[in-house]
């Protein structure tokens, strides 16, 4: 079960806005992910709790923010409930979409194994609702991921597989890299791996 702690960055400017404390492990049902954030003070920011089947699908997802609060999952496409601060509102989405993504680097880890690719496939698009910080206000966007490269590097610990996918955002073309080993990000735009205490899950 890797456990650890990743800095989230603004990917313009490099300014720090998060700590992210994690631990995720695969289940015999799929995947789960959860995390706690700080601010760079140490105040608590939020939390992620995601669960995803063994197809990659997100069957259960809380987010926690600025005191906003998602609750979503796989259903007609996706299907989320977004509460307010005070808890008096709820406001439901529905989008045919395949996934979620965010800031967390669990999202990451879950379009991968949703999208399941090979270095011989061709660029796969896929269709996300982001859930945008502080308020998680939901959007809808388009990627292509490309699984450029795999690579086999020797540690402490053993062999560790590294993938080097090539992400482009479809609405602008702006490109970027993410190196993803088992289930823990190496490396993304606004994604600094500080400190994990055990190696990453190996997926069959």
């Amino acid at each position: 079960m890797p456990r650890g702690r990743y800095s989230l960055q603004d990917p313009h400017d490099h300014t720090p806005f998060a700590e992210e404390h994690f631990h995720c492990a695969p289940g015999p049902s799929g995947w789960r992910y959860v995390s706690q954030l700080t601010t760079p003070t140490g105040d608590h920011r939020g939390s992620v709790d995601l669960a995803l089947d063994e197809l990659g699908r997100p069957i259960r997802l809380e987010l926690h923010a600025a005191s906003w609060q998602v609750r979503g999952a796989a259903l007609d496409g996706v299907t989320w409930v977004r509460t307010d601060p005070t808890g008096a509102h709820a406001t439901e989405g529905n989008v045919r979409a395949h996934a979620f993504t965010g800031t967390s680097p669990a999202f990451l880890i879950a379009i991968t194994r949703l999208l399941r690719l090979t270095p011989s496939d061709s660029a796969t698009r896929v269709r996300l609702v982001a859930f945008t910080d502080p308020v998680l206000a939901p959007r809808t966007v388009d990627q292509s991921w490309t699984l450029l490269k795999r690579e086999t590097h020797g540690t402490d610990n053993g062999s560790l597989t590294v993938d080097e996918y090539q992400v482009t955002a479809l609405d602008t073309g702006e490109q970027h890299l993410v190196h993803i080993a088992g289930d823990v990000v190496l490396a993304a735009p606004g994604i600094e791996l500080e400190d994990l205490e055990s190696p990453p899950s190996v997926f069959p």
